[in-house]
């Protein structure tokens, strides 16, 4: 058997078990990478220098930059700001939405940007009157059309970037995709208004996101923590004024600092001109303020109890305590601190209903609500074995504090980031680890988020597949089949040729990972280019713009699949609007793309 016959052995094997979908994606990739091995297609270093790859460098330190702008709130922002500006009209809203996500997409990847604005579109959707069904799928597809319009859009772009450089020594500029890209955006913004209506289904959706933007509202009803809240003022020649100890003023907690003007204050003592927000017991708040000199303000405090849990330096828990806790037995009440002395204690509740200021002695299911600063609330609630979090720290922060700490920091980053990458100073790799590095040391992230926020099932796709792709193209397998294309379409010349890699790529693409299916039609595109004598710049581009095009199933793109739920869709239902899409893209490729980049 000839080394083609075996690579395309191999492919079909991979092919057909990715759409298959009971193995393991990355179990099947790193069998096809071992297969070359065992077959003698390629030597050990072969088969495993796909992971040290420049493009898989790169890929991973995005998904690091992009956890640095999610995790500040920079997304947060982003969402809250369309959510002011969307108004209740079905065509404005499309719009917005799209063109947010487009936006978010080209820096942060098409899963970081649909995961982020999800929940508040779905929401969105719910207060204006419409169906989840008529904005999920929507924002999924914008966010295809917003990969294609920067490198950092998706790994695809880097891949073709990286074997154009390979090909002709220079690879494509960072905004140079936008060429293409403001296009699709266009193209598919006004698909969704036009058509939407009629190819989108109204259907409930089956599974909601969950909306965590007006927790600290909730938790301040539950707790009651708005009904008796005071203000007190320190007056301007007054000193340090303490926290309320807890036995001394039974049934008082300082719920947040607040600066003269109203706005939550970073913490440190509490000085001249201060003002404590304050709540609990009437008597022990107005002996506390004899106590310290401190002036009550006139006026509703609700609105700054809500300020003062959830905020840029300091938010707020709701814990359980297990079945078989070290807590059960243990005494707690409202004020008191907690053993690691980073959480104060603001309530405790039994079934529902709250305990008061004094002591109580724990029992499993008690739910205590707990503040403290983002980093002590993450460090000592998250991985506490004696009580189980409702909400987690990290996901509440992310969807309620929008431009929280390090938003400034993560922003600088993506700037310079965006500056290496345009400018071409340094390779996209160096640039990527640059950024990514920058978020560790400058406190964005910790390296704990850095490795969670790194989806290890795109690296090893691409590490793994990257092999497959050399051995087609050195075992002669995308030589035969790009002569095959080009016999079947080199009558209609290199139109024709660009129409056949499309159709390839975007069907594939519908059934198996569209990094995997671009991995694998690239060098099957460089070898038809070099067959038909033309530039290989317009060929990758339009593979990149149909490896994009994954819209006919949900198992496309996990974007997709995100999508499912909350829009309440069928398998079925994408195909309908997808197709429509689908042409979009092929219009684009086909008839576009040599616009700009000639034969």
């Amino acid at each position: 058997m000839s080394q083609a016959a075996v690579a395309f052995a191999i492919l079909g094997a991979a092919v057909v078990l990715f759409v298959w979908n009971r193995l393991p994606v990355e179990v099947v990739a790193l069998g096809a990478a071992l297969s070359l091995y065992f077959t003698g297609l390629l030597g050990p270093a072969q088969i495993f220098a796909g992971f040290g790859d420049p493009v898989v460098i790169f890929v991973a330190s995005l998904f690091v930059v992009s956890e640095g702008l999610d995790a500040t709130g920079v997304t947060t922002w982003a969402g809250q700001a369309l959510t002011a500006r969307a108004g209740t009209g079905r065509t404005r809203l499309l719009v917005l939405v799209m063109l947010l996500v487009a936006g978010l997409t080209a820096l942060i990847t098409v899963n970081g940007a649909v995961a982020a604005l999800l929940p508040m579109v779905v929401v969105l959707a719910v207060r204006t009157g419409l169906s989840p069904s008529e904005l999920a799928m929507p924002l999924a597809f914008g966010a295809h059309a917003g990969s294609m319009l920067a490198l950092t859009g998706t790994p695809i772009n880097v891949i073709s970037s990286e074997a154009a450089q390979g090909a002709t020594g220079r690879g494509f500029d960072f905004f140079e995709f936008a060429l293409v890209g403001v296009p699709l955006v266009l193209g598919t913004i006004a698909i969704a208004v036009l058509a939407g209506h009629r190819l989108l289904p109204r259907r409930a959706a089956e599974t909601m996101p969950q909306d965590l933007s007006r927790h600290a509202r909730t938790l301040a009803k539950q707790y009651r923590l708005d009904r008796d809240a005071y203000r007190l003022a320190v007056p301007v020649d007054g000193g340090p004024v303490t926290v309320p100890d807890p036995d001394a003023y039974p049934g008082l907690v300082l719920v947040g600092v607040q600066t003269a003007d109203g706005l939550p204050r970073a913490s440190g003592a509490v000085g001249a001109g201060d003002v404590l927000v304050m709540s609990g017991d009437a008597e022990s708040a107005a002996r506390f303020a004899a106590d310290r000199g401190l002036a009550f303000l006139p006026g509703a405090t609700a609105d700054h109890v809500v300020g003062a849990l959830l905020n840029r330096a300091y938010g707020v828990a709701e814990v359980v305590v297990s079945p078989r806790s070290g807590l059960v037995g243990a005494a707690a009440f409202p004020g008191m601190v907690t053993d690691s002395g980073d959480l104060v204690v603001l309530a405790v509740q039994r079934r529902g209903h709250l305990r008061g200021p004094g002591r109580t002695e724990l029992a499993a299911g008690d739910t205590l609500l707990v503040q403290g600063d983002w980093a002590a609330l993450e460090r000592n609630v998250d991985r506490d074995p004696d009580v189980l979090v409702v909400d987690s720290p990290a996901l509440l922060r992310r969807q309620a504090v929008p431009l929280g700490p390090g938003a400034k920091r993560a922003v600088a980053v993506l700037l310079g980031m965006v500056v290496l990458l345009a400018s071409g100073i340094v390779p996209p790799a160096v640039a990527g680890l640059l950024a990514a590095g920058a978020m560790v040391v400058l406190r964005v992230v910790t390296m704990g988020q850095a490795y969670r926020a790194i989806s290890w099932t795109t690296v090893v796709i691409i590490g793994a597949m990257i092999p497959l792709s050399v051995a087609i193209q050195q075992s002669g397998a995308a030589e035969l089949v790009a002569q095959a294309l080009v016999g079947a379409v080199g009558g209609g010349g290199p139109y024709a040729l660009l129409l056949g890699l499309f159709l390839l790529t975007a069907v594939l693409g519908q059934l198996i990972s569209n990094t995997a299916t671009a991995l694998i039609v690239i060098p099957i595109a460089l070898s038809a280019a070099g067959e038909l004598g033309v530039s290989v710049r317009p060929v990758l581009m339009c593979v990149t713009v149909a490896a994009a095009a994954a819209f006919l199933t949900p198992v496309a793109t996990p974007a997709n699949m995100m999508v499912m739920g909350p829009g309440g869709y069928r398998f079925g239902d994408y195909w309908r609007f997808g197709l429509v899409m689908l042409a979009w893209f092929g219009i684009v490729s086909v008839l576009l793309v040599p616009v700009f980049w000639r034969f």
